[in-house]
């Protein structure tokens, strides 16, 4: 078994742009309804809402609050210092955690936070 997550958008070539510009996604499938994207062994998927067939679970567009998405990179430096060279806005600058998280935060097309993040142990 494994997770992966969708997000319902009207936001697909925005999303898919983000995540393959700033994280080097592999775009596994591509129509004007369904965006799915691979990095590493995770899959995250864009959905079209209001998609005739879909269930009603699966219809309305996320207003972007109450989830976010992870990408554990070896170097959370390097990466701010990458990201930000592309001129990708940070949300939260870089800082260490007690729980030994160092971290920053940008936020996608949806809204959604997406914290980058290297476990030091």
């Amino acid at each position: 078994m494994k997770f992966w997550t969708g997000v319902i958008t009207e936001k697909l070539a925005e999303s898919k742009s983000f995540y393959v510009n700033l994280f080097g996604c592999e775009v596994l499938f591509e129509e004007n309804w369904f965006v799915l994207l691979q990095l590493g062994p995770s899959e995250l998927g864009f959905l079209r809402p209001e998609m005739e067939g879909q269930h009603p679970l699966f219809q309305k567009a996320n207003p972007g609050h109450g989830m976010w998405i992870t990408v554990e990179v070896e170097d959370a430096t390097a990466e701010r210092e990458r990201i930000k060279k592309l001129g990708q806005p940070i949300e939260q600058e870089l800082r260490d955690e007690a729980w030994g998280d160092r971290h920053f935060v940008l936020k996608d097309p949806n809204g959604i936070g997406v914290d980058v993040v290297q476990r030091l142990g």
